[in-house]
């Protein structure tokens, strides 16, 4: 049985939009691989990245891009935090700052506060598949819902086609 996140859930829920809950094995928790072992195209999958500020230190956001994108982390993410280096979190930091582990991490059920910033090709698919909180499961949803959803925002020019591998940085 797939195990979300229970907080993912009950943020889910909160928002009365319909979801799946999509089992995953843990091992296929990244990106491409949940893909390929799924069928799930990966026009339909979306990462969420946990990017972090350098310089100055401790500004953050979670970023959903589609997982045929790449995100521009040093042009517009930059910018947006308004500080001078940022990079993808670490694996322990995106769990102390998220309480999800990486091939787990969701714009759903994050800690208050925590700004999610979205990409417009996200809003262009029929459905997508995120994260659910932990490795052990996914959720599939009308891309709709992320304009109810809190601390979100559409934010045209955050990522941009890749131009060669689908990013599969262990974020979802």
């Amino acid at each position: 049985m797939p195990e979300p996140d229970p907080r993912v859930v009950a943020a889910l829920s909160a928002l009365d939009e319909p979801f799946a809950i999509l089992p995953c094995d843990p091992a296929l928790a990244d990106t491409a691989e949940f893909c390929a072992a799924y069928g799930i195209p990966l026009s339909q999958s979306a990462n969420a990245i946990l990017v972090s500020s350098r310089r100055p230190p401790g500004k953050r956001a979670v970023c959903l891009v589609l997982a045929t994108h790449r995100l521009d982390g040093d042009g517009l993410v930059r910018q947006r935090l308004e500080v001078k280096k940022v990079s993808f979190a670490s694996a322990e930091e995106t769990v102390a700052v998220t309480g999800m582990e990486i091939g787990g991490v969701t714009p759903f059920g994050l800690p208050e506060g925590l700004q999610v910033w979205i990409d417009p090709s996200v809003m262009n698919t029929p459905w997508v598949i995120v994260g659910a909180g932990s490795r052990s499961a996914k959720i599939r949803v009308d891309p709709a819902v992320f304009h109810r959803l809190p601390h979100a925002k559409i934010v045209s020019g955050l990522a941009s086609p890749a131009q060669q591998q689908p990013i599969s940085n262990d974020a979802d």
